[in-house]
């Protein structure tokens, strides 16, 4: 059979990026091949995300880039994801040229889907939210095997609905997979080399609850550590809600999990975490940090927080600073709201005006940047353990890895090291990394 080439654009996520790399491998197997050059492309694949509204303005801009190719090779086009999930028909309405509309539970349906485009001239839309489990099984690459780290999905969906979010409308309600099959998968990846693994769900702390007879998340994680040439354990993202006290005292007790955990929190104001459905307060949020801090001192702690959430005022704002200052995070995603269509703050009065948002996110980055930098200086003079992942992306002459608390290093050292845990001594800590100097022949 003639290989074809698929060219994939993604938006968002670790999950978005996972999606997009189990749908190149799945079209592997059907004899279509990566390629970096949409203009040799017989399948443009943009996978979306409608989380932020960024992204989601980017699937129509790239659509009307496309146009030309459709019109020049019959090049198939196709969004999946959020975007994909959220608007379904829609899409195909508003755009002609558009040949396929694939769901966030329709990921195992491709090859099936793009067999109706090309043998009957369909054009397809599939975003249905009840494809039992068929759509959480395992698909692994057949080649180009990722050789130091992998992502590995637990469960999808999320039961809470805060009123700002989108995903239990875009990835359904909580549901996970067997835990038998994620650890197969887990031992199936370090049998060949995977020495890191990333847990994902969009609310990992949740899983196993709904599913009769399954371990809790806690267990599963002590299970996995129980994995012979394992070395690390990740795991994104926590909902404050459910991180419950045994998940809190696993990093005191499991050697292979990183001292590492991002777990949101949006804003430092109880009426704001209210008026956005989060089930936890200031206080409440406060305790967990300083109990992960108490089992794990050496934890690093990052975040998600939201600006400018309607009915937001100065003074709440100013409780989103001081929790910050208070809680010292090692690195923060920030972001200005924006109203995400079918979520109910969508309806919300006390819309907070765009300038007022961007001043405060611009205050709220710039006191984040000197807390981040601080951090990253208080490891000078540090010797740490690094994973080498593969060349730096600043200069080809140095390596990258991280080390367990999730900190970029960048270091001299030969290519013969990726894959190894090495020992490097923190000479230099910077705004988004650190610098380092490998010590001795580097690996342990």
């Amino acid at each position: 059979m003639k290989e074809k080439f698929v060219y994939f654009e993604t938006y968002g996520c670790q999950m978005n990026e996972h999606d997009s790399a189990k749908m190149k491998w799945l079209l592997e197997r059907y004899h279509y091949l990566p390629t970096q050059n949409p203009e040799k492309a017989d399948l443009i694949l943009i996978n979306t995300c409608s989380v932020r509204e960024k992204p989601e303005h980017k699937v129509y801009s790239a659509l009307g880039r496309y146009k030309k190719l459709k019109e020049k090779k019959k090049t198939i086009l196709a969004v999946a994801g959020c975007v994909a999930q959220q608007e379904g028909g829609r899409l195909l309405q508003n755009i002609p040229y558009l040949d396929m509309v694939i769901g966030t539970q329709a990921i195992h349906l491709l090859p099936r889907l793009i067999e109706r485009v090309e043998r009957d001239g369909e054009r397809v839309c599939e975003t249905s939210l009840d494809q039992g489990e068929e759509y959480l099984e395992t698909i692994l690459p057949i080649k180009d095997f990722p050789k130091v780290k992998s992502y590995v999905t637990i469960m999808q969906g999320c039961n809470h609905f805060c009123s700002f979010c989108i995903v239990p409308y875009v990835r359904g309600r909580e549901r996970s997979r067997p835990s038998q099959e994620i650890l197969r998968e887990i031992d199936h990846l370090v049998q060949r080399g995977v020495k890191e693994v990333c847990l994902l769900g969009q609310n990992v702390n949740s899983y196993g609850k709904g599913r009769d007879g399954e371990i809790g998340f806690p267990e599963l994680l002590k299970r996995i550590n129980e994995i012979e040439g394992l070395e690390r354990i990740r795991f994104t993202t926590s909902h404050p809600m459910d991180l419950s006290d045994e998940l809190i005292h696993a990093y005191g007790r499991l050697e292979k999990l990183c001292e590492h955990i991002h777990l949101p929190f949006q804003s430092g104001s109880d009426k704001v975490l209210r008026a956005m459905h989060r089930g936890y307060s200031r206080a409440s949020y406060l305790e967990k940090i300083e109990r992960l801090r108490e089992v794990c001192p050496s934890i690093a702690i990052t975040a998600d927080v939201i600006v400018g959430f309607p009915g937001e005022e100065e003074e709440d704002f100013e409780e989103t600073l001081t929790l910050i200052q208070k809680v010292q995070f090692d690195d923060l995603y920030s972001f200005k709201y924006s109203p995400r269509k079918g979520t109910r703050a969508e309806a919300f009065g006390g819309q907070v005006e765009e300038e007022i948002k961007q001043k405060r996110l611009v205050l709220l980055q710039s006191i984040q940047k000197e807390i981040t930098l601080r951090k990253n200086q208080a490891y000078e003079g540090r010797v740490e353990e690094v994973l080498v992942e593969g060349r730096s992306k600043q200069n080809d002459q140095d390596l990258m890895g991280r080390t367990r608390t999730n900190k970029i290093v960048n270091f001299r050292g030969d290519s013969n090291l990726v894959g190894e845990l090495v020992q490097v001594r923190i000479t230099q800590g910077l705004a988004h990394s650190l610098r380092g100097e490998i010590l001795g022949d580097g690996a342990r």
